[in-house]
């Protein structure tokens, strides 16, 4: 099996999974020399699964595809925005067709229509899914669990982490955000035994500075400091109940495949599509709004399984 994945400003990289193929001696994802590799191994192993995450793997994929037709199977991760028949199955979040729905069209200036993908229906080798792939499945939160036990286990409960992600142009805030949090934080307190935070790449520092002054000092709270190893599995793995900013799909999808409480803060400032996939989230169970009045009976009431379950593996709405 192929895999490849990567982000703005990098080239995306081909590594071996488990396969036989020689994959590992392809350093850059190279699509002649991949559609070379599934014909002269197609008669004896099959088509070459090939799976491409993000948008900068989506030329590469398409030319594997176009220049070896029947020896690939070609999964695209994230949505390509046009021409789905270069590629077996897409895999995409539902919020990504927000643009069809009659909410989306009266949002979409006339003189945009034309532009905004997409602008058909999910066709046959579309599966969608209710948040992002991720993995933070049962097998890896074991891992976790045992490789930051020494740490955690040890940590009073209930542990309430706090993932806080940054502004997009879809969801807005600044330290206005920053303070509502740290003041329902502090009035949660009393009922938590441990609470971890942890900033992203995104969270801006006017953003982090704002609730580390704040409430950085208190005994019960940890803010960890960006060097490695980084805890997010591990905080995933012993939580008991997580805080989420609404801004990352995600950690919001990581966080509610768990099973365990999801609360969120600034969902009111979710615009387009990220309004669709929070709406989701409350109508399916799986979230909450943090209020800043939750008790510990409230960090201990799991989710429903079965909807952890459709935000692990996807599903449609009903």
């Amino acid at each position: 099996m192929s895999g490849f994945g990567g982000s703005r400003g990098q080239k995306p990289l081909s590594f071996l999974n488990g396969g036989t193929t020689g994959l590992s001696s392809i350093i850059e994802a190279d699509a002649r020399q991949i559609a070379t590799m599934a014909r002269e191994t197609f008669e004896k192993e099959g088509p070459l699964l090939v799976v491409a995450s993000g948008w900068d793997t989506i030329s590469v994929a398409s030319s594997i595809k176009r220049l070896a037709p029947h020896n690939v199977f070609v999964v695209q991760i994230q949505h390509p925005r046009r021409n789905l028949n270069r590629f077996d199955l897409v895999v995409t979040p539902q919020h990504d067709y927000y643009s069809l729905t009659p909410s989306g069209q009266q949002e979409i200036p006339q003189f945009l229509k034309q532009w905004i993908t997409p602008r058909e229906p999910p066709s046959r080798n579309v599966v969608l899914t209710v948040g992002a792939l991720h993995q933070a499945d049962s097998v890896a939160l074991r891992v976790a669990a045992a490789r930051w036990h020494d740490e955690m286990a040890p940590l009073p409960k209930p542990l309430l982490i706090v993932n806080i992600g940054g502004p997009t142009r879809h969801v807005k805030y600044g330290t206005d955000l920053a303070k509502q949090l740290t003041a329902k934080l502090q009035n949660v307190l009393a009922s938590c035994g441990s609470v971890r935070i942890s900033f992203s790449r995104r969270t801006p520092l006017k953003v982090s500075s704002v609730i580390s002054k704040e409430i950085g000092h208190h005994p019960k709270v940890y803010i960890w400091d960006g060097e490695e190893p980084n805890p997010h599995m591990g905080h995933l793995a012993w939580a008991d109940a997580f805080v989420i900013t609404a801004d990352s799909v995600s950690m919001l999808s990581e966080a509610c495949g768990t099973g365990k409480p999801v609360y969120v803060i600034g969902s009111e400032r979710c615009k387009w599509k990220f309004s669709a996939f929070h709406k989701v989230l409350r109508e399916r169970g799986v979230v909450r709004e943090f209020t800043g009045k939750e008790d510990s009976n409230l960090w201990s009431r799991a989710l429903d399984e079965e909807a952890s379950k459709e935000i692990i593996y996807g599903g449609s709405e009903d």
